[in-house]
């Protein structure tokens, strides 16, 4: 079951931002910031559920614009299934509900950055519908935050 993250949800959300970068250390602040993330307008933590375990999650931004008539723009960020339950489609299941909350928000884009060099990855992202050929990106972080990667 696709669904907005709820505030039961945290733990398990960690547990999978744990996979995605297993070298970042807790937060003291991640309740705090959760209960920010959820009380945003155009910030959307989605969820999937699956025999009534968190499996997956995606967070899309949806940013206001004034190009494009005015129609917003989305970013998605922290696409993460669980390690176990990779290849079995809830990938695609969970981009799809995410893109269509994009649509439904009106966007008339939405973009996404991956550091990640597994062409599965890559091919992943093309099956959801996503070119990596029309932009590109470039990133900069702030150092005192530590490496990036």
């Amino acid at each position: 079951m696709f669904r907005a993250a709820r505030l039961d949800d945290l733990d398990a959300i960690l547990a999978l931002y744990r996979q995605l970068h297993p070298q970042d250390p807790p937060s003291q602040d991640a309740p705090a910031r959760f209960r920010q993330i959820l009380a945003s307008p155009g910030l959307h933590l989605f969820v999937l559920e699956a025999a009534g375990a968190v499996v997956a999650t995606t967070y899309l931004n949806v940013i206001p614009n004034l190009t494009r008539s005015a129609a917003p723009y989305a970013v998605v960020e922290n696409v993460v299934v669980d390690a176990a339950h990779r290849g079995t489609g809830l990938g695609r299941q969970i981009m799809a509900g995410t893109l269509r909350a994009a649509w439904d928000a009106g966007c008339y884009k939405v973009m996404l950055m991956t550091g990640s060099r597994d062409p599965g990855t890559h091919a992943f992202y093309r099956a959801c519908g996503f070119s990596g050929d029309i932009k590109t990106a470039y990133v900069v972080h702030d150092r005192r935050h530590g490496s990036p990667l």
